[in-house]
């Protein structure tokens, strides 16, 4: 099987090998050409728990890997490339667990945590990381919670638990600051200088904005190279199949601080796609690669989950993905380019 490191290997040498024996001009000049990066997307899902990764690298030849774990159900979903570490939150097991070597895993293994955290939470949803803090969004009840977990070696201690007075889903950090869904509405919500906050207790988001179009929230991501916040509307929660949609907002930083409290971000200034073509229903997290401008989504309720990719979406509509995949339950993803 071909792994994510020797895949960037193999790209590198061709790339290398291309630019060494054919890419000269006609006063044998060297000609650089751009060197092939492989680009991956990570799953997690609520239907068996188990990881899922796909090498998006090429969008005509995409090819995927499953690791098996002991865990039933799962939600939020992490790689850290410098050390080779897939994490994701256990919904089965309530915490979040690490397993190391990701590289060396063939396809269907069988895997264990090497790195391991308390069984501290009730209903875990998405998770945003940090440097070493890793924090998971629980969805349990109307109070909305944040544990937060800070990584040493291989151990995942819980530092503190806020509380805020609205539900919660997807979390997504900006340089110091935590963006979150208000679930069940169509808000997104700031905590300034979230991981000063130390202690246990409550926390009241900085600022709220209307975030119009959306008519419920779940999943989101910020790409700081392009400054760029892609949001998910989940639509009607008993519609699951078919009226759900996404919304990309760039020059975000911008468009959000123009904002006072309670102001509305207005449509004008989003790009939404929605549409039967795109089939989104329950579309509950989200990733970006802003290089390419590609969303990925994950789609937990159209014919019982899928994995979504889309790209040229351009004045946004009913664009048709160019990636549909099925994942049962499909709940959580990830890109790492």
């Amino acid at each position: 099987m071909l792994t994510i490191h020797s895949l960037k290997l193999i790209g590198l040498s061709v790339a290398t090998a291309a630019v060494l024996s054919s890419c000269t001009d006609d006063d044998n000049t060297l000609i650089e050409e751009p060197i092939l990066e492989t680009k991956t997307l990570f799953t997690s899902n609520t239907a068996d728990g188990n990881i899922s990764y796909y090498d998006v690298t090429n969008r005509d030849a995409i090819s995927s890997t499953t690791l098996v774990t002991a865990s039933t159900a799962a939600d939020g979903i992490y790689y850290d490339e410098d050390q080779d570490v897939i994490v994701q939150v256990s919904r089965s097991e309530i915490a979040i667990e690490g397993f190391l070597n990701l590289s060396l895993q063939s396809n269907n293994a069988s895997i264990a945590p090497g790195i391991l955290g308390t069984s501290d939470m009730e209903s875990p949803r998405e998770m945003a990381v940090k440097n070493d803090f890793y924090v998971v969004a629980d969805n349990a009840n109307a109070q909305g919670r944040f544990f937060v977990y800070q990584r040493t070696a291989n151990i995942f201690t819980l530092r503190n638990t806020i509380t805020t007075d609205f539900k919660v889903w997807g979390i997504a950090f900006h340089g110091n600051d935590l963006y979150a869904v208000v679930d069940a509405d169509n808000e997104l919500a700031v905590f300034t200088n979230f991981l000063s906050t130390t202690t246990d207790g409550e926390l009241m988001a900085s600022k709220r904005v209307v975030v119009e179009g959306i008519i419920r929230t779940h999943g989101l991501t910020y790409d700081d190279d392009s400054d760029t916040m892609v949001m998910t509307d989940i639509g009607d929660a008993a519609n699951t199949q078919d009226d759900g949609g996404f919304h990309v907002i760039t020059g975000f930083t911008g468009k959000f601080n123009a904002l006072a409290d309670g102001d509305t971000l207005t449509i004008a200034n989003q790009i939404r796609i929605s549409g039967p073509n795109t089939f989104l229903g329950n579309p509950v997290d989200v990733a970006y690669d802003g290089e390419t401008g590609t969303v990925f989504i994950a789609e937990a309720g159209n014919a019982g989950g899928r994995v979504l990719a889309f790209e040229g979406f351009g004045n946004g509509g009913d664009i048709a993905p160019f990636m549909n995949k099925d994942l049962a339950g499909a709940s959580a993803v990830y890109f790492e380019d």
